[in-house]
C-alpha cells in the first residue's frame, strides 16, 4: 500500500497518505545529506498498571469503533518491556459474514511493510553482508536512473529515506496497469527527477523496494526468501510473507473494504508484489508482536541478538527532516523506513502508517524510552482508526486522559485531505451545456507511445472510443466531453475521479498526440502517434 506520503496534520498526528505530496515544514538544510543522532533521555514513568489501565480504555474504544461502523474489523497488539500485554481482534474479516478477527487473521499492512523491510536490511548490515551506503549499482549493475550522476552515486540509504530525486510515488501508475516489478524498475530511467539529488523528499514505493531488491541480489536470493530466512523464521513469524499469493491462500484473512452506498463492501483486490518491500507484507497480530518485541529489545529476541543493535538503531535515526522547531524542541523526520518524531514533552517516537486506498489501513508505533510498542490494523479505507487508536493509547498511558477525540480528528483530517486531493484535479462533474461535437472517431484511433508508459491504443468499440493500456491491456471506455476532449474513469490503487483525455489534431485532420491527465502528474502523460 497503504496508501502514502507524510501529511503533517498536527504536532502529534501524522498520516501516510497514498496519493498526497509531503508537506515540507520548516528548515531542512542541515538534515538533507547527513543523519541526525537523537535519543530519548526521558526517565521511564509508565508502570504495568498504567499500561493495563490504558489497555482497558483502548479495548472499549475499539469496540465502540466497530459498533459505530468505523470498520468491519480491527486488530490491536501492545508490547511492554518484552511482554505482549494485549492482543485482540474486533469485528469480522468480511462485512456481512460472521468469521471473526483473531490473533492469527492475516492482514495486508501496506506501508507498514517498510519498517519490517528495513529491519531485514539492518540484519544484513549487522552481518556485514551490505552497508547502508553501498551504491545501488554495486549490487544491481543494471539499474539506471534518469541522470547518469545519480545512477553512479545513488546509495541504498537514499532510496530508504526517499531522497533520490524521483517524484512522489514514481512508478506506481505502471504497477496499476499490471506491469511487473522488473518492468517498473526498468522504466524509472525515463522518469525525470522532481528535485535535485538528496535535496528533496518524495515518497516512492518503487525506489524503496529497489534498495531491498538490490540487497537481495547481493546475497543471490529473492527478497521474499531472504526476508523469510533471515527474519521471519528466527522470530517464529509463521504467517508473515512478502508474497501476495500467501495472503490470498490464507483461509483466515481480512478482506479489503471500501464504502459503497455508505456500506463497507469487500469489492477490491490489491496485488502489491511489484513493490513487495514497500507495501507487500502481510502478517498477523501473533507475528507482528514478535517483531515489535525485537525492536523494543534493541534487536535482541528471547536472549539472542538477532539484529545488531547499532544497525537497527540506524533505521530509526532522522535522515531527512520535515519540521525542526528549536523553540519547542519538536522534530519530525524520516529515517530508514520509520517516521521519527520528538513530541509529548521531548519524547522520541518511531511510527509508520500504511494504507491501500482499495481497503486497508495500518500503523505500528514505538516509544523506546518506555519499551512500549503498539500495532493496529483495520480492513477498511479511508479510515484513520489505526492512527487514532495509537494516539489515544499514548495519551492514556502517558497522561491518563485523552488530549482530544482522535477518532473524530482523524476522520476530519482524512476528509480534508481527500477534498484537497480532489481540488488538484480537473472538475468533470458538470458537462458543458453545449459541447462541440467530436471529429469522426477514426480521427482519434491508433497507437500512441512515450518512453515511460510505452504504447497505448485508442480504438473504436461500437459507437464509442476506448483506451487500452498495460501488458495485458486494460480497456477504459472514453466518454466525449467537448470537441477533442474525452474523459474516463481510472482504476487501481492510485485512482481518483474522472480524468481528461485530450487529443491534438495534426494538419492531416487526424490526432497526432494525446494527453492523459491522470498520468501527467509527473509529466509523463503525453503520447505521440506511432503509426
Amino acid at each position: 500500500m497503504s496508501l502514502l506520503a507524510w501529511v503533517a496534520m498536527n504536532t502529534n498526528f501524522a498520516l501516510f497518505r497514498r496519493r498526497s505530496p509531503i508537506l515540507l515544514l520548516g528548515a531542512v538544510a542541515t538534515a538533507i545529506l547527513a543523519p541526525l543522532a537523537i535519543a530519548d533521555q526521558a526517565p521511564q514513568t509508565v508502570t504495568p498498571q498504567r499500561v493495563q489501565a490504558a489497555v482497558a480504555q483502548i479495548e472499549q474504544l475499539a469496540k465502540k469503533s466497530i459498533d459505530d461502523d468505523g470498520a468491519p474489523g480491527i486488530a490491536i497488539v501492545i508490547v511492554h518491556k518484552d511482554q505482549v500485554v494485549f492482543k485482540q481482534g474486533f469485528g469480522v474479516r468480511e462485512a456481512g459474514k460472521p468469521d471473526a478477527i483473531d490473533a492469527d487473521t492475516v492482514f495486508q499492512v501496506a506501508s507498514v511493510s517498510k519498517p519490517i523491510s528495513s529491519t531485514v536490511m539492518a540484519l544484513l548490515v549487522g552481518e556485514g553482508k551490505i552497508r547502508w551506503d553501498d551504491r545501488v549499482t554495486d549490487h544491481d549493475p543494471a539499474f539506471v536512473m534518469y541522470t547518469p550522476y545519480v545512477t553512479r552515486e545513488l546509495r541504498l540509504r537514499d532510496f530508504l529515506c526517499h531522497r533520490s530525486g524521483l517524484p512522489d510515488h514514481a512508478g506506481d501508475f505502471l504497477e496499476d496497469l499490471g506491469y511487473d516489478r522488473q518492468h517498473v524498475l526498468h522504466q524509472l530511467r525515463y522518469q525525470p527527477p522532481d528535485s535535485s539529488f538528496r535535496a528533496g523528499y518524495a515518497y516512492t514505493n518503487t525506489g524503496y523496494s529497489e534498495a531491498c531488491y538490490a540487497a537481495a541480489l547481493a546475497l543471490g536470493k529473492p527478497w521474499e526468501e531472504l526476508a523469510a530466512e533471515k527474519l521471519f523464521k528466527p522470530l517464529g513469524m509463521k504467517n508473515t510473507s512478502y508474497r501476495f499469493a500467501d495472503y490470498e491462500q490464507a483461509e483466515n484473512r481480512a478482506l479489503l473494504h471500501v464504502r459503497v452506498d455508505d456500506k463497507w463492501t469487500a469489492k477490491n483486490t490489491r496485488q502489491p508484489d511489484a513493490q513487495a518491500p514497500a507495501g507487500g507484507a502481510s502478517t498477523t497480530l501473533n507475528d507482528v508482536a514478535q517483531w515489535l518485541r525485537l525492536h523494543v529489545g534493541g534487536g535482541e529476541f528471547e536472549g539472542k541478538q538477532v539484529v545488531a543493535a547499532e544497525a537497527l538503531a540506524e533505521t530509526r535515526q532522522p535522515q531527512f527532516v520535515f519540521n525542526l522547531d528549536p523553540a519547542s524542541g519538536r522534530l519530525s523526520a524520516y529515517g530508514l523506513g520509520w517516521l521519527v518524531s520528538v513530541e509529548r514533552g521531548g519524547r522520541v517516537f518511531y511510527k509508520h502508517s500504511g494504507e491501500f486506498a482499495l481497503g486497508v489501513r495500518s500503523e505500528a508505533a514505538i516509544l523506546p524510552s518506555e519499551e512500549l510498542a503498539i500495532a493496529v490494523f483495520s480492513n477498511a479505507a479511508p479510515s484513520g482508526i489505526p492512527e487514532a487508536i495509537t494516539e489515544s493509547f499514548f495519551d492514556m498511558v502517558l497522561d491518563g486522559k485523552l488530549e482530544r477525540d482522535w477518532m473524530t480528528f482523524a476522520s476530519q483530517k482524512i476528509s480534508e485531505q481527500e477534498a484537497a486531493d480532489r481540488a488538484k484535479l480537473a472538475d468533470y462533474s458538470h458537462p458543458p451545456a453545449k459541447p462541440n461535437p467530436p471529429l469522426a472517431l477514426s480521427a482519434y484511433t491508433g497507437k500512441y507511445a512515450n518512453d515511460f508508459f510505452g504504447e497505448i491504443e485508442i480504438a473504436e468499440n461500437g459507437d464509442k472510443l476506448v483506451m487500452r493500456a498495460g501488458p495485458k491491456p486494460l480497456e477504459f471506455p472514453l466518454t466525449h466531453w467537448d470537441r477533442d476532449q474525452f474523459i474516463y474513469q481510472p482504476t487501481g490503487e492510485m485512482a481518483g475521479g474522472p480524468s481528461g483525455v485530450s487529443f491534438t489534431i495534426g494538419p492531416d485532420g487526424k490526432a497526432n498526440r494525446v494527453l492523459v491527465e491522470y498520468w501527467n502528474i509527473n509529466g509523463q502523460g503525453t503520447f505521440a502517434r506511432t503509426e
